[in-house]
């Protein structure tokens, strides 16, 4: 069944102090993308505005056309997406939430069609890998799109019954296809990350019984133990590091890293890991800090 983890938790996504129906949310995907979904979950007050490209939803809201901007950021199975990333420090925008995604994949036809009829299974590259069992077990030839949702597009508009499509059961309702099979994914964890933009940072308050975290992007030095001098000050303070990612420059010299800290920039030890890390690296570039979502604490 599709469902989102902590959203009994009315406080889990801090978006704004502000009332925000009448706000809009760009998404990457078409109608019924698992983006979709978490925009309706996590947003429901929102108007979820779809974007060809990461890079389309980033602009709209540079544009103001929409408010926010719900982007996937990791997957349990697939691991981070990598094109936002790239985006992320370039964009101006900020982080002001999380959502975790459940990832229930679902195998749509035609009205009536029988599994023994299909041939060809549409879906994005990601969701055919993540259901590799059952394609296996079936006659059937994979054909990559560019999104879940898109992929039950086609199968729509073809009506063809040997054809189908791996996709999410919001896409089911939307492109008035039949759930063939549920949850046909091979790893019952798949789960997506996403990170709420805005064109403002939001800084909830200090609660020390309300975790939040910090993301940033920093640049070390060219120098010997660069990285081990400027992350020092976190261990020291006892400030947990959630994650850290490198990347490297255009000219493949200089270490670029994005970092997740659990802190709040209000906190003395926050504030002097923060500052031991700017006085070692040749740029830091603060993206927001936001609740944790009580996915984490599961």
């Amino acid at each position: 069944m599709d469902q989102v983890a902590g959203a009994s938790d009315k406080e889990s996504i801090t978006i704004s102090n502000a009332d925000s129906k009448g706000l809009k949310i760009a998404f990457q995907g078409q109608p019924g993308a698992y983006s979709h979904m978490a925009c309706q979950q996590a947003c429901p007050e929102m108007e979820a505005i779809p974007a060809e490209t990461f890079d389309d939803a980033f602009t709209a809201v540079s544009e103001g056309r929409t408010d926010r901007a719900m982007i996937a950021i990791d997957n349990s199975v697939a691991g981070r997406v990598a094109d936002v990333h790239h985006l992320m420090p370039r964009s101006g925008l900020f982080i002001v939430g999380e959502h975790f995604q459940r990832v229930n994949h679902h195998l749509l036809g035609l009205p009536g069609t029988k599994l023994e009829q299909l041939r060809v299974v549409h879906s994005h590259v990601h969701a055919l890998n993540q259901c590799r069992k059952l394609l296996r077990e079936m006659p059937v030839q994979p054909k990559v799109h560019a999104d879940t949702a898109g992929s039950a597009a086609e199968v729509a508009k073809e009506r063809d019954p040997a054809q189908a499509a791996i996709a999410s059961r919001l896409a089911a309702k939307i492109y008035g296809l039949e759930i063939l099979k549920s949850d046909i994914e091979d790893a019952d964890h798949n789960t997506t990350r996403f990170v709420i933009l805005a064109p403002e940072a939001v800084i909830p308050d200090f609660n020390p019984e309300r975790p939040t975290i910090m993301s940033f992007f920093f640049q070390v030095q060219s120098v010997p133990a660069a990285l081990y001098k400027a992350l020092g000050g976190f261990a020291t303070n006892g400030v947990n590091m959630l994650k850290l990612e490198s990347y490297v420059d255009a000219e493949f010299n200089q270490a670029q890293f994005y970092a997740e800290i659990l802190g709040h920039p209000a906190e003395n030890g926050v504030k002097n890991a923060m500052d031991e890390l700017r006085f070692f690296s040749h740029s830091v570039q603060e993206l927001g800090t936001y609740r944790a979502h009580p996915f984490r604490s599961r």
